[in-house]
């Protein structure tokens, strides 16, 4: 369904009002304020992921690393939602689906030249999840410990995630909270209507950039993550939706989701 959005709205709103209806102010975060919200999200996952996983992993190789890693990754994800949740509920003192829809733009993306919402202005997903997997196909291999791909196709992962049902649940309650409810809410829905104050009309760029070096639990990726402001953040600000963005970026999600299932089942 299509609905139709004020087509006489600027594109780029002024920095504090809320983009789509105007009735939901959001606080310009100062780009110390910025840094220390993405320290939180991003030092938390490095030592999980470093530090603590092996710590309780009982041995070096993937096999024995496999299920720590994946409990940390998933506790520093809902860490980040936790986190989206409170800094919102705190500035518009409300935690009610009208205003955390307006302040994280959760809604659907808006045509810059029409003004529609919705529709086929949704087709823009498919060249942007066509990027994203270019993304993923230039980026530097995985360490062969931490590799899950490689761990996945072999007869030690096809056994382990044989019948594991709770494995399963546990992989995919860390996808959900990776794509939707933890980095992009809180990359696209939190920070991106929230800097332009300090960054003016590169907000898109800072961010994506932001996102990139984010990744400090998986720095193989970074490189190839330095595409992420044209594939997930300029056109989040563009269509001013996060919603964009949540979907080209769970697009991986299904995948591995798909190849993990057809090995439990």
């Amino acid at each position: 369904m299509t609905t139709t959005i004020n087509p006489q709205r600027r594109e780029a709103p002024d920095p504090g009002r809320s983009p789509q209806t105007g009735a939901v102010t959001v606080t310009q975060y100062s780009r110390r304020s910025i840094v220390a919200i993405w320290a939180a999200a991003a030092l938390p996952m490095g030592a999980l992921s470093w530090i603590v996983a092996p710590a309780i992993a009982d041995g070096s190789g993937i096999e024995s690393l496999i299920r720590p890693l994946l409990a940390c990754l998933t506790g520093g994800l809902i860490w980040q939602f936790v986190l989206v949740m409170a800094l919102v509920g705190y500035e518009q003192r409300s935690l009610r689906w009208s205003r955390l829809r307006e302040a994280l733009w959760l809604w659907a993306p808006r045509s810059p030249r029409s003004g529609r919402a919705g529709g086929r202005t949704w087709l823009i997903v498919i060249p942007l999840i066509l990027l994203a997997g270019i993304e993923e196909l230039i980026g530097l291999p995985a360490p062969i410990n931490r590799n899950f791909g490689e761990f996945l196709s072999s007869d030690a992962g096809k056994a382990m995630f044989d019948g594991s049902w709770g494995l399963f649940a546990l992989f995919m309650t860390m996808a959900v909270f990776n794509t939707v409810l933890g980095e992009e809410l809180l990359f696209r829905g939190l920070l991106l209507p929230r800097m332009r104050g300090a960054f003016g009309d590169r907000d898109w760029l800072a961010n994506g950039l932001l996102f990139a070096v984010y990744h400090v639990h998986v720095p193989w990726v970074i490189p190839a993550s330095l595409l992420d402001p044209f594939i997930y953040a300029l056109p989040a600000k563009r269509h001013q939706s996060a919603l964009l963005s949540i979907a080209v970026h769970s697009a991986q999600s299904v995948v591995i989701g798909l190849l993990v299932l057809t090995l439990v089942v």
